[in-house]
């Protein structure tokens, strides 16, 4: 690669970043649809096999059930919420009593001066200014929600038609047409292998969770367990956070919080260390073998860039672009540098399964 072919491609990556980011009310809400219409499609096909006697599920019911399944799961979630929030509501008296106790015992054991209250440190809150914040941001996601729908309505309509725009890209070139199906196949692959085996491990890691709050008494098992689903698919970053909270609920729920904290917090840790370092490498395989470190770049860039949302999809972001180099002679030693042991010929697009 020359000098003059970098810097062209820096400045594209610079240039597709100020967009990425500048654009991000437009663009996001689209990238996320695109998102759920890939989740509603392969769970459509994977409805689709479970025909018996040698009935094929139609396309069209297959479909059918895929939607229905989503929204159910969405509606689920929403309502596990809503009932959650009740109930940290109506608990907060105890949990402000429990944590201004504990505060004060740490400070008196530390031999600290007099600190705030709970109460004293809220009448120091703008809650007006809050209030407004929070309205607009609720508003604002509304809006988006919305926005999502549409596009993945038409998404799912438009479906069908993209294998014609692909040759009509390509002028009709058989050649073309079948690399770039091959490519696409390849990423499909990759990408669904990394969806499936990071929502079993996450809903068995969500799963040990639940077993281990019930047991202990944590308030919320049933949203933590959740939480900690959906968190285990951010990088690193997730599965802190599934360990943090829990444990920090805890403190401000028991009287006594010590060997409630421990517990939680040393087997929620296992639970992720197992699951996390040792069985999942296992069950990628070698397709997702990203470096830990482009792992840990890609959740901080994307997560800069689109927030929350951005660090969901910073994995297979990095699989995507990893897979997409690879095919380019004059980007292949990006595609290099992103995965873990400098060996990439197996991204080579002589192989992979079907596009969605």
């Amino acid at each position: 690669m020359t000098l003059l072919s970098f810097a062209l491609y820096a400045a594209v990556a610079a240039l597709t970043l100020y967009l990425l980011i500048v654009g991000k009310a437009l663009i996001l809400p689209f990238v996320v649809a695109v998102v759920f219409w890939y989740l509603i499609a392969a769970l459509a096909r994977t409805y689709g096999r479970l025909g018996t006697w040698g009935y094929r599920v139609p396309d069209w019911l297959a479909m059918t059930f895929a939607i229905l399944s989503f929204v159910a799961l969405l509606v689920a979630f929403v309502d596990l919420t809503r009932s959650n929030i009740e109930q940290v509501v109506a608990a907060a008296p105890s949990y402000q009593a429990n944590l201004e106790r504990l505060v004060n015992n740490a400070v008196a054991l530390l031999g600290l001066g007099q600190i705030p209250t709970v109460d004293e440190l809220g009448k120091q809150i703008d809650l007006g200014a809050l209030a407004g914040r929070l309205a607009s941001g609720v508003a604002g996601f509304a809006g988006n929600v919305g926005v999502i729908l549409v596009y993945v309505i038409f998404l799912l309509i438009e479906q069908k038609g993209f294998g014609a725009k692909i040759e009509a890209l390509v002028a009709h070139d058989p050649r073309k047409v079948a690399r770039i199906r091959r490519v696409l196949g390849r990423i499909n692959a990759d990408v669904r292998t990394y969806i499936w085996v990071k929502t079993l491990l996450s809903a068995a890691t969500g799963g040990i969770s639940y077993a281990v709050m019930i047991a202990v008494g944590v308030d919320l098992a049933a949203f933590w367990a959740v939480l900690i689903f959906l968190l285990n698919y951010i990088p690193t970053i997730g599965s802190i956070l599934g360990i943090v909270c829990p444990a920090l609920l805890t403190l401000v729920q028991f009287e006594d919080p010590l060997t409630p904290f421990l517990v939680v917090t040393s087997l929620l840790a296992v639970t992720q260390i197992v699951l996390g370092n040792a069985i999942e490498p296992r069950m990628m395989g070698r397709s997702l073998s990203i470096s830990p470190l482009v792992i840990l770049v890609s959740l901080m860039l994307w997560g800069s860039v689109w927030g929350v949302i951005g660090m969901f999809l910073s994995v297979p972001i990095t699989v995507i672009a990893m897979i997409v180099m690879a095919q380019f002679e004059p980007t292949r030693p990006v595609a290099i540098l992103l995965s873990s042991d400098g060996n990439v010929s197996h991204l080579d697009d002589d192989g992979g399964g079907t596009p969605p």
